[in-house]
């Protein structure tokens, strides 16, 4: 009796519905799981594609053994580098996640760093200009997106003054974040003697192919190794998004941090050129302590780590918190280890506050974010829905005491697919002027009420189908 070809279809879906029952699980937390073996069990062949494209964030070995150099090179660096008097300047109850953070970065606490913090956007372009204008040996460029707008006609102009100067320009964008900044300003920034870099471009059928979905989410400056920027500034007109304007965090930083910053930034060209540029000699530079003892700890994350950093530390920010925590972000789609602790830090007494676009710029994120909210509300967090412009910022804050800025939103993307660094600040001036940026959003935000009607089908589709993939918890273009 033959075999028709329906009958060979129908089991070749069955086996790789049995295969990917005991695969999919393996090594995976159970809600990621169970959204993709549903899907592979209604769409067995299209499932097996979208799962061999985004399902585990693999990282080819060549890449894995320059990070790894990449780390070991810092760890020779700050293996023997601990900052005296840090401890006891900490409340004790921070001791525990503190100890956490230096287990989990490369880079210890270090002291003597100064932080401005710039949330309006166009003054934040102004210093970053002014920056770059300023420098006199080197300026060393990372971002996620590099627009072709008038934001990055102006950044570009100011590097070309900087080559024209005799200043070293090395310029990193994100291969897809910043196509088409690539585009309009690499020939000429090229052309001027300024090195620029694509970060992980896509190659398909090369050596270097990896996962089109894993981007490099960082925004690092480093200007003459004496002064950094980092945040959530991108290199884009802020009102990029039609009919609002972004609201971001530029930090200006000068201190020892900025050698940690540096060291990331270089660390990412390296893994694209498998070389290290001069300037890599100011990184080893010993640092003056000249500024108040503001400590800082630079806290990098990606699938190069393997840690899930930035959100581990988060978490044990969380569990030892005992008045305040204030999260803003604008896409959230957590994990549950996540939704636990702000959870559980609300049941405990501490004040939880969640500060969100309350219309997210991506319909998707906004269906996703609010499938958690009944979870959140019911715990005793407060969920602010922050109206008029689109607030880009990503912030924590835990008490009088700790600031963490960065690129990272608080999703799965994020936190397990990107390339992106946070900075963790102990100090109670810099936590304070973060304090007051922060109630400024809370006065320009409405409250999510538990009691407001909402179409529950549409929150359990969005709950179920989000921590199917962090590839898919937002679209592959984040900012």
């Amino acid at each position: 009796m033959a075999i028709t070809w329906g009958e060979l279809y129908g089991a070749s879906e069955w086996a790789i519905r049995l295969a990917m029952l005991f695969y999919v699980p393996y090594r995976r937390d159970a809600a990621a799981a169970r959204g993709w073996l549903l899907l592979i069990f209604f769409l067995p062949w299209l499932g097996l594609l979208l799962y061999t494209m985004f399902g585990r964030a693999y990282l080819p070995r060549w890449r894995l053994s320059r990070q790894s150099r990449v780390r070991e090179a810092i760890g020779r660096v700050y293996r023997h580098a601990p900052v005296a008097g840090f401890r006891q300047t900490a409340p004790a109850q921070l001791w525990p996640a503190l100890d956490l953070t230096r287990a989990l970065s490369d880079f210890p606490v270090v002291g003597g760093n100064r932080f401005e913090l710039i949330h309006d956007s166009p003054r934040a372009l102004d210093c970053l200009i002014a920056g770059i204008d300023g420098a006199n040996q080197y300026v060393h460029l990372m971002v996620y997106i590099y627009a072709d707008d008038a934001v990055g006609r102006r950044v570009s102009e100011a590097l070309l003054r900087a080559r024209q100067r005799g200043v070293a320009v090395r310029v990193l964008m994100d291969a897809i974040g910043a196509r088409k900044g690539l585009r309009a300003y690499a020939p000429a920034l090229r052309a001027a003697g300024a090195e620029v870099i694509a970060l992980l471009p896509f190659r398909l059928f090369k050596r270097e192919r990896m996962r089109p979905d894993l981007r490099n989410h960082r925004k690092i400056t480093v200007i003459d190794g004496t002064v950094a920027f980092f945040g959530s500034q991108n290199i884009v007109s802020p009102t990029a998004n039609k009919g609002r304007i972004n609201e971001e965090m530029l930090v200006r930083a000068e201190g020892a941090v900025v050698r940690q910053l540096h060291a990331v930034l270089l660390g990412d060209r390296y893994l694209e050129t498998g070389n290290l540029p001069l300037e890599m000699e100011t990184v080893d530079a010993a640092f003056a302590v000249e500024h108040r003892p503001a400590y800082a700890q630079v806290l990098p994350s990606g699938p190069g780590f393997r840690t899930d950093t930035t959100e581990n530390v988060m978490v044990g920010l969380m569990y030892a918190a005992l008045s305040r925590i204030v999260l803003t972000t604008p896409y959230f789609i957590p994990s549950p280890q996540f939704v636990s602790a702000m959870c559980n830090a609300a049941r405990r007494g501490v004040a939880v506050h969640l500060i969100v676009d309350q219309a997210s710029n991506r319909p998707f994120v906004q269906l996703a974010q609010e499938s958690y909210y009944d979870t959140l509300l019911e715990a005793g967090v407060k969920v602010h829905g922050y109206h008029g412009n689109f607030l880009h910022a990503k912030l924590m804050s835990v008490d009088e005491n700790v600031a963490l800025i960065g690129s990272s939103n608080l999703d799965r993307r994020s936190f397990e697919l990107n390339e992106e660094v946070t900075v963790l600040i102990y100090d109670p001036v810099v936590a304070a002027e973060l304090w007051v940026i922060e109630q400024g959003y809370l006065a320009q935000s409405n409250i999510v009420d538990l009691s407001a009607p909402c179409d529950n089908s549409c929150s359990i589709s969005a709950r179920t189908l989000a921590p199917t993939s962090p590839a898919l918890s937002r679209g592959a273009m984040s900012n």
